[in-house]
């Protein structure tokens, strides 16, 4: 046997001593990837998934089917990926709402983020935007604040569910200015922001992403930013921080895999959605939605969401929101 067929045997037997995980992190992916959004199709988050689904699919030569299972502010696709093999094949495009919302408003928990779900890659982040139907005699937070208090208990705003950023976004406008709204939770930020433009409902927190193409358009007006600095792509919309000082509320999206899933995946995720996002075509699309490039890594993300969930978790008991 010549040393090319030994050198072969070796390897080949090599290989048979590594763990399975090692063998499938070292061909990682080889298959159709899923990545699962937990909202319906068409809203903010949606948008930037896609966005990224591309450019992955590109690189790695595989498809990554976005799916969207919505429902119960997140927690239901959330689930499905918790549920998932820890092989990197089913991911979570997550953000506040399941993860650093969802344990302060549910006595019974089906899931436990810290502990099953594992970071990858601190994905964006940006502001949201308080919209309003041009109808509604309001162009400032003022004016709303104002209208709201000659009108107790009428106006009503939607969101993409009860506990959702966009909800206790509103919850914490409330509390500031001293009023209350009428909050009608839907199954998403997309068909909330439908029903908006369409009038069912009057305002709405909603996120830059989703709502840029439609304030440009006339369809809905801009009232201010959830941000304490103005958003680069509205720059002529003042904060909310302006009227009530302090008031600061970010939107962001991450990637998470199932509890479990080999480091070297995760560290292969975490450098390839960093690449996917600074390509300039990417960087350059979501920069004109407002969206800002973050590429963090798995600690930064897993630091920002516990200061983050600390903070909603007093809102949230501040307010009186009740657990179901």
């Amino acid at each position: 046997m010549n040393k090319k067929h030994l050198a072969a045997r070796a390897l080949a037997l090599c290989a048979t001593l590594l763990p399975a995980h090692e063998l499938l992190a070292q061909t990682y992916p080889s298959k159709p990837v899923r990545l699962i959004v937990p909202y319906a199709a068409g809203g903010p988050v949606d948008t930037v998934a896609r966005l990224t689904a591309q450019k992955l699919a590109g690189k790695w030569g595989q498809q990554v089917v976005v799916e969207n299972r919505g429902g119960s502010g997140g927690a239901i696709g959330t689930q499905a990926v918790v549920k998932a093999a820890p092989d990197g094949y089913t991911l979570l495009f997550g953000n506040s709402g399941p993860l650093t919302v969802y344990p302060h408003l549910r006595k019974t928990l089906l899931y436990d983020y810290e502990r099953d779900l594992v970071p990858a890659s601190f994905m964006v982040k940006s502001c949201m935007v308080l919209v309003a139907h041009p109808a509604l005699p309001t162009r400032t937070v003022q004016d709303l604040v104002r209208l709201a208090k000659q009108q107790p208990g009428t106006l009503s705003y939607a969101s993409s569910g009860v506990g959702g950023l966009q909800h206790l976004g509103m919850v914490l406008l409330e509390s500031r200015a001293g009023i209350k709204l009428v909050h009608v939770p839907y199954k998403g930020a997309a068909p909330a922001l439908l029903d908006l433009i369409s009038g069912q409902v009057q305002v709405q927190f909603n996120n830059v992403v989703g709502s840029l193409g439609h304030v440009q358009s006339g369809k809905l007006r801009a009232l201010g930013v959830s941000t304490a600095t103005p958003s680069s792509v509205l720059p002529n919309v003042p904060p909310v921080a302006k009227a009530y000082p302090g008031f600061d509320v970010a939107s962001w999206m991450g990637m998470y895999g199932p509890a479990g899933t080999p480091k070297q995946i995760v560290d292969q995720l975490t450098a390839d959605v960093a690449w996917a996002l600074k390509q300039p075509d990417t960087t350059q699309r979501l920069t004109e939605v407002g969206a800002e490039v973050v590429a963090g890594g798995p600690a930064e993300l897993s630091a920002y969401t516990r200061n983050e969930s600390e903070l909603f978790g007093k809102l949230i008991a501040a307010a009186g929101i009740p657990k179901e």
